[in-house]
């Protein structure tokens, strides 16, 4: 498997607004029309009432293209508007796999287990 990358964003919710949505949408289709993205998927834990969405990248060109994209950048100005609080973890996927149960964003990109 070549070498890929997960970029984590957990949040805490405050109140969405119709600019939060709209904000919120231009990064995931910019995400999306960066070469190099390859997927993403997103969590919420009813317990804590946490959000989590994960993005996976082919480099961390492709990522540091969303990183550094205006509208991202926007966001960030203005996320204590909508946000509790925040972690971001970007990280090198060491493995991939499955049975092919469910689909995944790095489901092509399997290998082996550890």
């Amino acid at each position: 498997m070549q070498t890929l990358y997960s970029s984590t964003f957990t949040f805490a919710k405050r109140e969405f607004d119709e600019e939060f949505h709209a904000l919120d949408k231009a990064i995931a289709e910019a995400a999306r029309a960066i070469p190099g993205y390859i997927g993403e998927e997103a969590w919420e834990n009813l317990a804590t009432g946490l959000i989590s969405n994960v993005y996976y990248w082919e480099s961390m060109e492709a990522l540091r293209a969303l990183i550094e994209h205006p509208i991202h950048q926007e966001a960030k100005r203005q996320q204590a508007r909508w946000l509790d609080g925040y972690q971001v973890v970007i990280a090198q996927v060491m493995h991939a796999y499955g049975d092919g149960g469910i689909q995944h964003p790095l489901g092509a990109s399997q290998t082996s287990r550890p």
